[in-house]
């Protein structure tokens, strides 16, 4: 089917939508499952994102069954879905920590299907379910990744409903070509350490900053924290895990943890006190209130 000229998202329509998925995920679940609009709408734009392309991203998830509309205190806004609730607590232990690598001896799993053209729709949901997961492809329709992603593979097959057109199995590597040689035919582990070093390239001096600040702005702490999440929550999820026997010496992905786990603990109880006067019906002038008072004690 052509693409219709208009039907692709923009590029300032896609940035909402991954940033609000983000703000869902890092700040609306700590709030109660609740979002006010309004202060949605003015939280996400001191991000730089514009106000109709928030309210855009919010009625697409609302059309996924991702939000429904609930007002509280005279405030409109909306409650995550028990389908949201589930999709985001799935993301959370790649996300937030990270997948650390795999033993070497627990062995691989392997996924092989044969899907007819007919359903080539099929065929490419499931590659693209199987990418997400950290699968590597390393032959016609073949798929590799360490034994412990053998559930996450066959939800995603069963999902799609190819139980059928799928075999999978779970073994070790035993002789033949060179192991370290096939999963870097497999997974193109220079592209994943580049994205980890430009993570840490661009967030390595604003940690070292924040550290050494004695008050941390409200508006700044939030703006970066939710930046950093948003950064920061696609690249584990193109990181299988590899055991470390067959990483190069020099892997980023480690220091890009530290880094991440370094930046949270730095901004996010700030931040989220920060966010949290927009819940409110009150002027949000308790913040700056805060904010004065920290800068009278360290003066």
């Amino acid at each position: 089917m052509s693409t219709i000229k208009g039907d692709r998202p923009s590029a300032a329509a896609r940035r909402s939508r991954t940033v609000l998925v983000s703000f869902l995920g890092a700040v609306v679940r700590k709030m109660g499952n609740w979002m006010p609009i309004a202060g949605t709408v003015e939280l996400l734009t001191d991000l730089g994102l514009d106000a109709p392309s928030v309210r855009t991203a919010v009625f697409r998830l609302k059309k996924r069954g991702w939000l429904v509309s609930e007002s509280r205190a005279g405030m409109r806004g909306y409650t995550l879905t028990p389908a949201a609730l589930e999709a985001l607590v799935a993301g959370d232990e790649v996300i937030w920590h990270a997948r650390q690598p795999a033993d070497l001896g627990d062995g691989w799993c392997f996924v092989n299907f044969s899907v007819p053209e007919s359903a080539r729709a099929l065929r490419h949901q499931l590659t693209a379910h199987l990418t997400s997961l950290g699968f590597g492809n390393i032959g016609s329709a073949v798929w590799i990744a360490p034994a412990r992603m053998l559930p996450a593979a066959q939800r995603a097959i069963a999902e799609l409903d190819l139980t059928e057109q799928c075999a999978v199995f779970v073994g070790d590597y035993v002789a033949g070509q060179d192991l370290t040689a096939m999963v870097r035919g497999g997974w193109d582990l220079d592209e994943i350490d580049r994205r980890y070093r430009e993570f840490i390239d661009q967030y390595e001096g604003e940690a070292d900053l924040l550290g050494e600040a004695a008050v941390i702005d409200g508006n700044h702490a939030f703006v970066t924290y939710l930046a950093v999440v948003d950064h920061w929550r696609k690249l584990p999820f193109r990181d299988p895990g590899l055991p470390r026997e067959v990483l190069p010496g020099d892997w980023s992905g480690p220091a890009a943890v530290r880094l991440f786990e370094r930046m949270v603990t730095l901004l996010e109880g700030r931040a989220l006190a920060h966010a949290a006067a927009y819940w409110s019906t009150q002027p949000r002038t308790a913040e700056r209130t805060d904010d004065a008072r920290a800068l009278q004690r360290s003066s």
